[in-house]
């Protein structure tokens, strides 16, 4: 991923010629560039961006599950959180069962989210609805799970470091798409060449 990134700046930077010619010609030089080596340099970066988003998921992240009551905390990526308690809810068409969940960091309240177990009235269908935390280019999720016969709730909790850049790598490489398509060489393409007139036909000799 390091060095597809990498490797997309170079290739920028050696096209310029920075760090070899005067830093005003260096800059005509870049500016100069079509917008295909501009687009090709994002997709490139893009997908190392992804790539190492995919190792720290893969690498780095926790999952916990865990019976928890109200009042009980636990920790998962470097967060405390602290379980409140379950609170009962309706919705145009289903019930639930809401838990509150208070995130802390080093003894603060950052962040709070709510985890449900919602029941659809009409299909008798039951569902989760995950809590989802963002923190800087990471996310926490919080899922419930059943209750427990001593009043206790099964809480999941997954921490995946560097999620983001799985899907900040792909947005990347699709405006370098966008940015070698606007280059005009590409719109435009090359001229078609004229056909030449076919010979006339020989007549036989009498």
């Amino acid at each position: 991923g390091l060095f597809l990134v990498l490797g997309a700046v170079a290739d920028l930077w050696y096209r310029a010629g920075i760090g070899k010619v005067a830093g005003s010609l260096a800059w005509r030089r870049l500016s100069g560039l079509p917008r295909s080596a501009f687009g090709t340099a994002l997709a490139h970066a893009g997908l190392g961006v992804t790539v190492l988003g995919i190792v720290a998921v893969t690498t780095f992240e926790s999952e916990h599950v865990i019976e928890m009551k109200p009042g009980q905390v636990t920790e998962a990526g470097g967060y405390s959180l602290h379980f409140d308690g379950m609170q009962p809810g309706t919705g145009p068409n289903y019930t639930e069962e809401r838990g509150h969940f208070t995130v802390r960091r080093a003894g603060v309240a950052v962040a709070d989210t709510w985890s449900a177990k919602r029941l659809y009235t009409a299909r008798q269908m039951p569902t989760t609805e995950a809590g989802i935390l963002t923190f800087g280019l990471s996310q926490l999720y919080v899922s419930l799970g059943d209750a427990t016969k001593d009043g206790g709730i099964v809480v999941r909790i997954w921490w995946k470091p560097f999620i983001l850049c799985i899907w900040g790598g792909a947005v990347f490489m699709a405006f370098g798409g966008l940015v070698s398509l606007s280059d005009r060489r590409l719109r435009v393409g090359a001229p078609r060449r004229k056909a030449k007139p076919a010979a006339p036909a020989l007549e036989p000799a009498e």
